[in-house]
């Protein structure tokens, strides 16, 4: 089998380049002989670059020739998609077609549905246009970027496309992270079918169980609105219970004064990678605020891993990773009150964190390491080839 992964990436490094570097070397370890195709938005410097980007966002056809070159060279079984946005653009599904390649993509956002990407703006849920091929609200309120004028060429781009079904028939299967992810796309415009999506969650690889006795509470992250850091905040001046803070953001003055009027409140910035891990695997519970639909965070799949309980909201992703009092604790998205007292309940009772922590560990190792994902991916592939090959249309 010959896979060749696609991948548009982003000028600030995320979580879909790491889900992209991280499966590319998973196949290789596993013996799949396998070749990328990266499109880097690093190329977008100049006002005249974001213009034409913006304009050729529709259909590019450099993209598109780009991609024909490299299945001419490697001559795949299938394709895997992870971002084609804007560079390579829904030009590449064409190019796919005609050589006759089937296509899986990785639906790491909703930005097909939603033009902000991630159902979420002006410090809420935004599901209000989800229905529409060419929603107008979200180009006044310029949810993408702040403008107005990227955000209609980004509805523009997926309405179109919508319209001349490129979703439904030049995409053979869509990986979905989790069943909540699953059923929004298929309660939406884009026009795709229940058998065209699969779930498949992410994985990280085994870094080791934490210790036995733990202390004080973790959150890792960008502080920022949608991650819930006013929640956190309130939450936590609630208890005596320490917590300490990783990451920056916009937020962080307010994180700042927190600390400064909360002496249970510390924030500590960036660390090196193996200090983050040993904090992870140190704390009680790793603390997940968001108040966004949050697809399948890396952060808490490390957690898992080492073992780390963590206490998560009711909505989105984590609320399908995380089961209330098994591997965590679930409370009310928002509610700074149960948040608390789910804080302290853990904080009280080491009984219950050993338990917890115990079976942390185990749902990893039942559902979200390595081994166990390229199973599911290998299955993936497999299916969409043979089913590729009895109808090729």
């Amino acid at each position: 089998m010959k896979v060749l992964i696609l991948h548009n990436t982003y000028q600030q490094r995320g979580g879909e380049d790491t889900v992209f570097e991280s499966e590319l070397e998973l196949l290789k370890k596993n013996g799949i002989e396998v070749d990328t195709l990266v499109y880097d938005n690093h190329e977008i410097k100049s006002a005249k670059d974001k213009l034409l980007t913006g304009l050729f966002s529709f259909y590019n056809p450099k993209g598109k020739a780009k991609l024909l070159n490299k299945i001419k060279e490697f001559n795949p079984d299938i394709i895997h998609v992870h971002n084609f946005f804007p560079l390579a653009s829904p030009s590449i599904f064409y190019a796919a077609k005609e050589c006759k390649v089937p296509i899986v993509m990785t639906l790491h956002n909703y930005r097909l549905i939603c033009p902000s990407a991630y159902l979420f703006f002006d410090g809420r849920i935004y599901e209000d246009n989800i229905h529409k091929n060419f929603p107008i609200s979200p180009i006044l309120k310029g949810v993408y970027r702040d403008s107005k004028i990227q955000t209609a060429s980004l509805v523009l781009m997926t309405g179109i496309h919508k319209v001349l079904k490129t979703w439904e028939k030049h995409v053979d299967r869509y990986i979905t992270l989790t069943n909540f992810a699953k059923d929004k796309f298929l309660d939406s415009s884009l026009g795709a079918k229940p058998n065209q999506f699969v779930v498949k969650p992410n994985f990280v690889p085994d870094i080791g169980i934490g210790q036995d006795d733990r202390k004080d509470f973790l959150f890792i992250g960008r502080l920022s609105e949608e991650k819930g850091i006013s929640t956190l905040l309130e939450a936590f001046s609630k208890t005596d219970s320490k917590l300490k803070i990783l990451g920056d953001g916009p937020l962080k003055e307010e994180v700042l004064k927190a600390e400064k009027a909360n002496p249970n409140i510390e924030y500590i910035g960036f660390k090196p990678r193996a200090e983050v891990v040993e904090m992870l695997k140190s704390v009680k519970a790793l603390v997940f605020s968001s108040v966004w639909y949050e697809g399948m965070p890396m952060v808490i799949l490390e957690a898992l891993s080492v073992g780390t309980p963590v206490i998560a909201p009711n909505l989105g992703g984590p609320a399908e990773m995380i089961e209330n009092k098994i591997n965590g604790l679930i409370y009310e998205t928002g509610n700074t009150k149960i948040l608390s007292e789910k804080i302290s309940l853990l904080d009280n009772d080491d009984a219950l964190q050993k338990d917890l922590s115990t079976n942390a560990r185990k749902i990893y190792e039942e559902k979200y390491t390595e081994e166990i994902n390229f199973k599911i991916l290998k299955e993936i592939y497999e299916d969409v080839i043979s089913e590729y090959k009895k109808n090729p249309s």
